[in-house]
């Protein structure tokens, strides 16, 4: 989108309008040895045709073969219409809807989208969105907390089964507000162990966080746990993939009483992978904890004459009016991923959802049943899953991972960053994108690499010197 800067009359101009001195005064909040200060480091431009040469090259490197990643980000297909729209000046240049009369469009799209994130979780009430999925756990521990005025502890339990950056991200922002963060521990099946759960019964924790399907793709015993939560006067924070809602149970029915707070990351609707980011997390509870809610909420009325239209019915909770005593200093409205996540729902509506939802969850199996036919490789866990799996290969799999990557075959996730004991274990997905010669390019590239392993060869070097022969 083109940038025109300022000039030195447009900043004085802007500056006498406001009464202030200089744009140093905006900042006078900010301690200075909090203050980044002058930018000593930074390297010499470089001319328009240099840059381009540069990026040319950086960009070669992120030319992959079939994506069988999962864990948080997927590779699914985008209907044309989806980016075509956002793409929009309209919706490009709209941040977020401070002049409620001036910003109909962009109001009613919130609106329609936090009632299709609503109607999907099956909760009371839905924000315009937060940052991502992880700052949106952390809000959600944070609104509990909050809400749960009859707990004396600021002790949260999550489940080890819930992503594990998600927790980390959560951790990081609720320590300083003296929350601590327990790990509920997983059995060796992948799955939440009830048993230590009950254990909890004695000191419950102010709310539990329980992700469905998990970070191994399985389906948790949320009827259970969820009876558990009421009984022990816990709130449920649910963290989910909205894909999977298109099959599976909203958290609303979890149990006898159901979620209270939902969250999750909006990827999976119309969002490419770009690497890791950006995206849009979403955020839903029922009607008795909206007022704990961070962010904005966006209503339907009608004006003096009465004509329908679209407001910003409760906003009271965010910095802009609060400052420091809002709920929250960090939500956001992600207006432009959100913009894309919803044209995606409305394109593809319940029944595409559901089409879509099928699609992942055939093509996992098929793809299970390819990678298990190789010498070595076994299911790591069994039971009823969505779109994910784990399979255990011999050795190192981030080894194994690495070295499908130099086949471009982006093989999946190696747990033993986050789960030492599964070490030889990767998280693989097949989304609807996934064809029939994916799968078999996957098996064959993972079966060549498991040989040269098994034969105490490199598999990378091994990669790169086949490459250099065919070139």
């Amino acid at each position: 989108m083109p940038f025109i800067p300022h000039t030195d009359s447009d900043v004085t101009a802007m500056l006498d309008a406001i009464g202030v001195d200089s744009i140093e005064a905006l900042f006078d909040e900010i301690p200075k040895n909090l203050r980044a200060g002058e930018l000593r480091h930074v390297p010499p431009g470089l001319s328009e045709m240099e840059m381009l040469q540069v990026l040319s090259e950086r960009a070669k490197h992120d030319e992959t073969g079939p994506c069988f990643l999962g864990a948080g980000s997927y590779d699914h297909h985008i209907p044309a219409a989806v980016w075509d729209i956002v793409q929009r000046g309209e919706f490009m240049t709209a941040y977020t809807p401070y002049q409620a009369e001036a910003s109909q469009g962009t109001l009613q799209l919130i609106y329609e989208y936090q009632s299709m994130i609503a109607s999907l979780t099956g909760m009371d009430v839905s924000n315009a969105s937060v940052y991502d999925g992880g700052s949106g756990l952390a809000e959600a521990v944070l609104m509990a907390v909050r809400a749960n005025k009859k707990a004396k502890s600021r002790r949260v339990l999550a489940a080890e089964t819930v992503h594990p950056l998600h927790r980390r991200a959560a951790h990081d922002i609720v320590k300083n507000q003296r929350i601590v963060v327990d790990t509920l521990p997983m059995v060796p099946d992948g799955r939440i162990d009830l048993d230590a759960l009950e254990t909890q019964s004695a000191d419950p924790p102010v709310a539990l966080v329980v992700q469905q399907p998990n970070v191994f793709g399985l389906l948790e015993d949320v009827d259970a746990i969820g009876d558990w939560a009421a009984a022990n006067n816990v709130l449920l924070i649910a963290v989910v993939n909205p894909l999977s809602l298109a099959l599976l149970k909203p958290p609303s029915e979890w149990g006898a009483v159901g979620a209270h707070i939902v969250c999750g990351d909006g990827q999976p609707f119309g969002i490419p992978m770009a690497s890791g980011g950006p995206s849009f997390g979403f955020m839903c509870c029922r009607q008795e904890l909206v007022r704990q809610m961070p962010g904005r909420i966006i209503g339907k009325t009608v004006d003096l004459d009465g004509k329908p239209g679209f407001t910003l019915t409760l906003q009271a909770r965010e910095q802009h009016i609060r400052r420091a005593k809002a709920t929250s200093n960090i939500c956001t409205n992600q207006g432009l991923l959100v913009t894309a996540g919803t044209i995606y729902m409305a394109i593809l509506g319940a029944e595409g959802l559901r089409r879509v939802a099928i699609a992942c969850h055939e093509n996992t199996t098929k793809l299970m049943k390819a990678l298990t036919s190789v010498n070595g490789v076994k299911e790591k866990f069994h039971g009823a899953f969505f779109h994910e799996r784990v399979i255990q290969v011999p050795g190192d799999a981030r080894a194994v991972v690495d070295a499908l990557a130099t086949k471009h075959v982006i093989g999946g996730l190696a747990l033993g960053d986050y789960y030492p004991d599964l070490a030889d274990c990767i998280v693989v997905c097949a989304t609807e994108k996934r064809t029939t010669a994916d799968i078999e390019r996957y098996r064959v590239a993972l079966g060549d690499v498991l040989h040269h392993i098994a034969q105490g060869k490199d598999p990378q070097k091994h990669a790169a010197q086949s490459k250099g022969a065919r070139a």
